[in-house]
């Protein structure tokens, strides 16, 4: 598994094509085929998850329940919108322009490095996201990084 850290903006064409940074690039891992699978993230923003991961994630969605109204609205919700893109010779993902205008996204485009995956924000609609935070950073890191007993 790679890991994706890191934030930078970049310029977006007019047909959507965007370059993933380079240190972004080096944690696609080979099983990925430079492909990715982009969906609706869960906030306003595209993710893409490297062919490899999305396949762990497959998994998951395949022991879901169909039968059960939630779990069938989460898949067809986060399904619906997954499309497959690959790097092409100039290190550039396609992003379709359903995603894109969801996401509000026009000329530039920050992208953050999440762990398994990377996301795709408007840099104004990030900004707002990191503003509209109730909590400190500080707060926030002491109660999610604090150890649990194994």
């Amino acid at each position: 598994m790679g890991f994706f850290k890191g934030r930078e903006t970049y310029s977006i064409d007019n047909k959507g094509r965007v370059n993933v940074p380079a240190k972004m690039r080096k944690s696609i891992a080979a099983e990925a085929n430079d492909s990715f699978v982009v969906t609706r993230g869960f906030d306003k923003c595209i993710v893409a998850y490297p062919q490899n991961e999305w396949r762990t994630y497959e998994e998951r969605f395949s022991r879901l329940n169909q039968f059960n109204e939630r779990e069938r609205y989460f898949l067809r919700m986060f399904l619906g919108w997954s499309e497959e893109v690959s790097l092409d010779g100039q290190q550039r993902v396609s992003l379709p322009r359903k995603h894109l205008d969801f996401a509000g996204i026009e000329g530039k485009v920050t992208i953050v490095g999440m762990i398994d995956h990377i996301e795709f924000w408007d840099p104004n609609e990030f900004e707002k996201y990191l503003n509209a935070q109730d909590e400190s950073f500080n707060d926030v890191a002491a109660e999610v990084m604090k150890l649990k007993p194994e």
